[in-house]
């Protein structure tokens, strides 16, 4: 079994920063690509940014140019860098990863999320 586990959510105020972290642990030969979804209140969830495990991102146009995702392959953790936050950004933050358990499978895992809310 892995486990997702995040954290670093909050409140902030509009033009700050927050930085979120997520680590996996458990049975893992391999993670694949990672990243970070985001769901408000009445809302689908939603794409934030992922990673690949060569480093390649790809964001959300919401997110390009304030937020930055990275990630260690050592420690099987991703990040997500927000600046510039506004009230639109509040939201439960998951990340998630594809986790090769073995050479042979692979499957999805997500966390269990973290509230950022941007208030003044």
């Amino acid at each position: 079994q892995v486990q997702l586990v995040e954290s670093g959510g909050g409140v902030v105020q509009p033009g700050g920063s927050l930085s979120l972290s997520c680590a996996a642990s458990g049975s893992i030969f391999m993670i694949n690509n990672m990243g970070w979804y985001r769901q408000a209140p009445g809302r689908q969830r939603e794409l934030v940014a992922t990673i690949t495990r060569a480093g390649e991102t790809t964001y959300a146009d919401s997110a390009k140019g304030r937020f930055s995702i990275s990630r260690d392959n050592v420690a099987n953790t991703v990040y997500l860098q927000m600046n510039s936050l506004n009230p639109a950004d509040t939201a439960v933050y998951y990340c998630y990863a594809r986790v090769r358990p073995s050479v042979w499978s692979e499957q999805d895992y997500w966390g269990q999320g973290t509230q950022v809310t941007v208030s003044s």
